[in-house]
């Protein structure tokens, strides 16, 4: 006897969960659309949920951050239930969460914010407004926080589309669990915790709460904040090292980062093998169209040879050493040039050929890029070149974290 696939809610002659959740979310979940002034044509679209009776809007940063860096270009509105664009006004911001709270000045019904964990396993409906196209609901499964990450994403098993950022993943109670925020394709997408929203809520709504003049200023100011608790795990402590081949370098910096390695040896008449070791971060911060910040990578090369003579061997050895490495993001208006200098250090009697690189953010004051290269001199048959890039340090950090990356190359005893 098969009796077909079983739903409680059919059951019990109520309808399926995914059109009850739909059916009691779909007027909370909003349309948003960041329009150019001048000519009013579609810059961003997204999406939004009323988290409040007094028409609290919660978004992704990402979709609303041109009102940060061009308030006087761009204006956002939402489109209601007969096709009417709504204004709102940004309220506060969380660009490390990638969360913003906007006011609608209607008053609303809102989703309620979910207080208690989510077992994993559990049903998750996430909601919004793909590619501008009407409200959709997207069934998928909450899998908890993803691990190699500084600050808490969830993962969420479901197909997220572009559009959707902003938008609510409610339980099959429609409360909010998360806000869609991005995805990595193949039903592998990510979720802000629901956390971040409430913060931006609680203190837009605490006594005195005055909405700030320039985000720009707010934005700068959560960017160093970030960097200064993200390099704090990093450089409070020793930092672990990996043994390569005769060369001391670097490790995994923190649990944050996720490290590789590979040995191969070029088909091209096979004269010399290279150990290559990299790592980087998961995470990123985004700042405007074309930026991200926050991110960490870093990789190690160890050449060997019993072929190629000591010239030969140095002419391969300088080619990797004198490429660039890092992929930094922006824009020639919001960042400085790059100001490199090239030097050699000598460190327990070894000798190091170190360049260092580093631009400016001009609209955010104190933040830099880095980049920086190291090369181990003294060997004909091997060496080991390194290289570390960082995008959104102050210099102070900068300055320490190159100190002690240097201190953790060498020779191995």
């Amino acid at each position: 006897f098969d009796a077909g696939p079983f739903d409680a809610h059919a059951a019990d002659g109520l309808p399926p969960a995914t059109e009850a959740v739909y059916r009691q979310a779909a007027d909370k979940v909003l349309r948003i659309e960041v329009a150019e002034v001048g000519s009013d044509a579609k810059a961003v679209l997204g999406s939004g949920f009323f988290a409040t009776a007094a028409g609290h809007v919660v978004t992704n940063y990402h979709v609303v951050s041109k009102l940060v860096h061009h308030a006087d270009r761009y204006r956002a509105a939402y489109i209601d239930e007969g096709g009417d664009k709504v204004p709102l006004r940004l309220l506060a911001i969380d660009a490390v969460h990638d969360v913003a709270l906007l006011a609608g000045d209607r008053a609303a019904s809102p989703l309620a914010l979910a207080g208690e964990p989510v077992a994993k396993g559990v049903r998750l409906y996430a909601m919004g407004h793909p590619l501008d196209l009407p409200l959709s609901i997207v069934e998928g499964t909450y899998n908890g926080h993803l691990e190699h990450t500084l600050y808490q994403k969830i993962h969420f098993t479901g197909s997220l589309n572009p559009g959707m950022s902003g938008g609510p993943a409610v339980d099959a109670a429609g409360a909010v669990v998360g806000i869609n925020v991005s995805t990595a394709g193949n039903q592998v997408s990510f979720l802000v915790p629901v956390v971040r929203a409430r913060a931006l809520v609680d203190a837009v709504s605490a006594p005195g709460y005055a909405v700030p003049d320039d985000f720009v200023d707010v934005l700068r100011a959560q960017l160093l904040a970030h960097q200064t608790e993200y390099f704090a795990a990093i450089l409070d402590a020793p930092l672990p090292t990996a043994d390569i081949e005769g060369f001391r370098l670097p490790g995994k910096l923190a649990p944050f980062t996720n490290c590789w390695g590979d040995a191969t040896q070029p088909k091209k008449k096979r004269l010399h093998k290279m150990h290559s070791y990299n790592c980087s971060t998961d995470d990123y911060v985004y700042i405007a169209d074309g930026q991200v910040s926050g991110v960490l990578q870093y990789r190690h090369h160890v050449l060997t040879s019993d072929q190629l003579d000591v010239f030969r061997f140095y002419s391969l050895y300088s080619e990797h050493f004198g490429g660039s490495y890092g992929k930094f993001s922006g824009r020639e208006e919001d960042l400085t040039k790059f100001e490199c200098t090239v030097g050699t250090v000598e460190k327990d009697g070894a000798h190091l050929r170190v360049a260092f690189c580093l631009r400016g953010y001009k609209k955010l004051a104190g933040l830099y890029d880095v980049s920086l290269k190291v090369a181990v001199l003294g060997a004909h048959d091997r060496g080991a070149e390194s290289a570390i890039a960082v995008s959104g340090i102050d210099f102070d950090n900068a300055e320490r974290l190159v100190r002690r990356y240097l201190e953790a190359v060498s020779w191995t005893p």
